[in-house]
């Protein structure tokens, strides 16, 4: 079914959009199908994704079957400690023809950029990424190219491994909008994947649902996702209390907050509703807040996961009175 322009509402054909997404990432990764809602979540809400979790468990075949669902220009980097912020970008190399500088982009202009290993790469490397992230932009030279809509960056990394790592800063961290571990997978799901993947590269099944513009139609049809004024109380009410809890030295910034109400609208729109509930944001505080915190010396020594503190916070947090009630009125 082809998504028209008239179509930005959150009905059937965008249920339907949603569900041919899933159902490609479901074939390729067994038994993730909460990982695989959460980064539709994040493609539909324009933000980006972070997948931080051990070898071998498929962070890298969630990226690519996400990618591949998608009818658009798909570009991989696999970081390196020698990749330059230049292969990232793209280089001004002079044309002795023209005698004058010409721009020759990088795999950045793409609608989805898959990014391996991003902690494999210096820090000056990637800071490349920061502009691009967050302006969806690149200035080389004095000169700003504006990239590709839509435009999501979708990185991989190990948290077990030190050896030639640059562990990625706060503001790197910060322009994710959520991230996500991939895990195990249970029995049957192991059992599935060594019937299935065991002659041919199920990547290779996957078929694009989905065109760029068509993707453009779901995102504002995610925007017109209502949130009243208490669950916008809630949701600052989150934020304020990860600042002010005594075992967090860094707590989570107000992009932070702008990137949880759109990771709730999304999360919203593909629960076939057009209204934010508490129980939407609840379900993205932990995606979207754990990997922003910083934690005081003390508590880090002491034993204090971030991930705990910030569950618990969700969980102590009264719901303000009426956000229950967010639909929309008339």
């Amino acid at each position: 079914m082809t998504l028209q322009q008239q179509d930005l509402t959150l009905g059937p054909d965008f249920h339907d959009a949603c569900q041919r997404i899933l159902t490609a990432i479901g074939g390729v990764l067994d038994g993730k199908q909460d990982v695989a809602q959460t980064a539709l979540t994040v493609l539909l809400a324009q933000g980006h994704l972070l997948l931080e979790d051990v070898p071998g468990v498929g962070k890298t075949l969630l990226a690519k079957a996400l990618a591949r669902t998608i009818d658009g220009d798909i570009k991989r980097i696999q970081f390196t400690p020698d990749l330059l912020p230049s292969d990232v970008t793209g280089v001004s190399i002079y044309n002795q023809d023209t005698h004058q500088f010409d721009f020759r982009t990088g795999p950045v202009f793409a609608n989805i950029v898959i990014g391996d290993e991003i902690n494999r790469a210096s820090a000056k490397t990637q800071s490349a990424l920061l502009e691009c992230m967050e302006e969806r932009q690149v200035t080389v030279d004095s000169v700003t190219y504006a990239l590709p809509d839509p435009f999501m960056v979708i990185a991989t990394q190990n948290p077990i491994e030190l050896e030639g790592t640059f562990p990625l800063p706060e503001a790197q961290r910060d322009r994710f909008m959520a991230r996500v571990s991939v895990g195990y997978p249970d029995a049957q799901a192991e059992m599935d994947m060594l019937e299935s993947h065991q002659s041919t590269n199920p990547l290779n099944r996957i078929e694009p649902v989905l065109t760029t513009n068509e993707l453009r139609f779901l995102i504002d049809a995610v925007k017109t996702v209502h949130v009243s004024d208490p669950v916008k109380q809630y949701i600052v009410s989150l934020g304020r209390a990860t600042r002010e809890h005594p075992d967090v030295q860094l707590g989570a910034s107000p992009r932070s907050l702008l990137q949880l109400l759109r990771a709730a609208k999304a999360r919203a729109a593909v629960s076939a509703r057009n209204y934010v509930l508490p129980d939407d944001v609840q379900a993205m505080a932990h995606d979207v807040l754990v990997h922003r915190i910083v934690l005081e010396r003390k508590a880090t020594f002491s034993g204090t996961k971030v991930a705990e503190l910030v569950d618990g916070i969700v969980a102590g947090l009264p719901v303000n009175a009426g956000a229950r009630e967010a639909a929309p009125r008339g």
